[in-house]
């Protein structure tokens, strides 16, 4: 088949997701074009996999000048695609624009809380997706039933996953020493764009209590984006155990040093992030949103969101009680082995392209 995968805006997982179904596509023998802005491709380079990269500017937030553009270049770009697939609300709606080839939807977030005007143009793309594409999947079971009550013909779990897990290439200990991290130190590790959704000022306000305890706890976080500064800036003032590490590439190395892995996201899907924790055997504290609890249920130990209380009572019931640790240790061995492969993703959409192209 002749594929067209589209993408906005994305330093995360809908990035990867792309670019792990770009890469088993043209494997299978598949022609495939990812479309999308170039940001995105600097990111994670879809050329590499084998497939086609075309640049189109598809904007972060909605805007009508520029997302007319956009469609219109679609439009020409996607010419002669057996199936298209988009990722994103944004880029399903302006794929959804003019009529084409058979359209496929992934929605890996919510829709993000907005203010003013924009505050009416997230349900209107939406409703733009449900009745124009011909299936929607989503990343989470409130998003499915979202789109469902929206009167999207077709809708489905999306499979995810996360890439093979990379080796560490240091030890544990190496890994420690690099953060300045003593070996009788609690080591609590968080992977997240620094962005709102995370719910990182939820974590930073449950840090007094975490760090409540001796030996005193270090939180890293790796990750970059808008609330760096501001994140930096309130750890120095308040003293917190907080250290922002900024984008890294050796989270391999981060969770092998690790002896807790934290997600206090106030919304997530399947969380790659989680997927990867649970292989390196950690226990995990997270928070009961999206897909988590779907997923991971059994697995973590889950918290209301946007609570630093029961935030900082989970985490310290794991720091305190080598019990509990070694359960949870044991339920992410155990859950790992059963956690979707990038196969299992590529299976789904092949079986779902066959019947969108079908006569």
């Amino acid at each position: 088949m002749r594929i067209g995968l589209v993408i906005g805006v994305s330093s995360g997982g809908a990035g990867r997701h792309v670019h792990s179904l770009a890469g088993g596509l043209v494997a299978r023998g598949h022609q495939v074009v990812v479309v999308g802005p170039a940001e995105t491709d600097d990111r994670f380079g879809f050329a590499a996999t084998g497939a086609a990269f075309v640049p189109v500017e598809i904007g972060a937030t909605p805007h009508p000048g520029r997302d007319t553009v956009a469609a219109l270049r679609l439009d020409v770009r996607l010419a002669g695609a057996d199936v298209v697939h988009a990722h994103g609300i944004r880029a399903g709606a302006l794929c959804a624009l003019p009529p084409g080839p058979p359209l496929a939807v992934t929605l890996h977030n919510a829709a993000p809380v907005a203010t003013g005007p924009r505050r009416l143009v997230y349900p209107v793309l939406e409703r733009v997706v449900a009745w124009r594409a011909d299936a929607v999947l989503g990343v989470s079971g409130d998003i499915v039933e979202r789109m469902r009550a929206l009167g999207a013909r077709r809708t489905a779990l999306a499979v995810v996953a996360a890439p093979p897990k990379e080796p560490p290439a240091r030890t544990r200990e190496e890994a420690r020493v690099e953060l300045g991290v003593p070996a009788d130190r609690p080591l609590l590790l968080v992977v997240a764009r620094l962005a709102a959704q995370k719910g990182l000022e939820v974590l930073l306000d449950a840090a007094p209590a975490i760090a409540d305890r001796t030996p005193r706890p270090v939180i890293a976080v790796a990750g970059d984006g808008p609330l760096y500064d501001g994140l930096a800036a309130r750890a120095a003032a308040e003293g917190l155990p907080v250290r922002l590490l900024g984008h890294r590439t050796d989270v391999a190395d981060l969770l092998a040093a690790a002896d807790l892995f934290v997600l206090p996201s106030l919304w997530e899907g399947p969380s790659l992030v989680i997927m990867e924790a649970l292989r390196a055997g950690l226990p995990v504290v997270a928070t009961r949103v999206g897909g988590i609890p779907g997923l991971y249920g059994d697995t973590a130990r889950l918290v209301a969101p946007g609570d630093p209380r029961a935030l900082a009572r989970a985490v310290g019931d794991v720091l305190d009680d080598a019990a509990v640790a070694e359960r949870l240790r044991t339920a992410s061995a155990r859950a790992a082995v059963s956690l979707p492969t990038e196969e299992d993703a590529l299976d789904q959409v092949s079986r779902l392209y066959e019947r969108l192209v079908a006569p």
